[in-house]
């Protein structure tokens, strides 16, 4: 008797040969130092974290220099001149750190399309040999295949141009 784990005569079946690379993988050999980094900045400045730690220094940088601490503390007075030049540079380089990751993802994006492209044409190569050896007409599957594609697109386009 056999199991689906089996394959013929009680064997387990053989591993599949996976010639596409992981995505991952290969985004992975692209990355430097630098672009480490960046995520990381990123990552943060993208989090509530980030928002209390902010929250928090204006409100001492606020409270110091009002001179609620005397007037000996105040070293930024009104209207805050250094921490308007802090935060403006502080958002060019965040900008710049955010252009980074898209860019970064962007480029993951392009690995991810590129594979699953050459899964498809493969996937499309073992279909049309496997429908040849069945005897199937790959001819007549396309013109249905297509059909149902038009058909598809038509229903969608139908949705879309209905008044909500």
């Amino acid at each position: 008797m056999t199991s689906h784990s089996n394959g013929p005569a009680g064997r387990p079946w053989p591993r599949p040969v996976i010639r596409l690379p992981h995505e991952q993988d290969l985004f992975a050999r692209q990355r430097g130092v630098q672009d480490h980094i960046a995520d990381v900045i990123t990552a943060f400045a993208g989090s509530m974290a980030f928002v209390y730690v902010h929250m928090a220094w204006f409100a001492g940088w606020i409270v110091v220099n009002v001179g609620l601490f005397g007037e000996d503390a105040v070293f930024d007075p009104f209207p805050f001149g250094l921490l308007t030049m802090i935060v403006s540079l502080e958002a060019i380089f965040l900008s710049t750190f955010v252009m980074v990751s898209q860019n970064r993802q962007a480029a993951r994006d392009t690995i991810r399309a590129d594979l699953n492209y050459e899964a498809s044409v493969r996937s499309e190569v073992w279909s049309t040999n496997l429908g040849r050896a069945l005897g199937l007409d790959p001819e007549e599957i396309e013109r249905q295949t297509q059909a149902l594609i038009t058909q598809s697109r038509k229903r969608v386009d139908e949705e879309t141009e209905r008044p909500a």
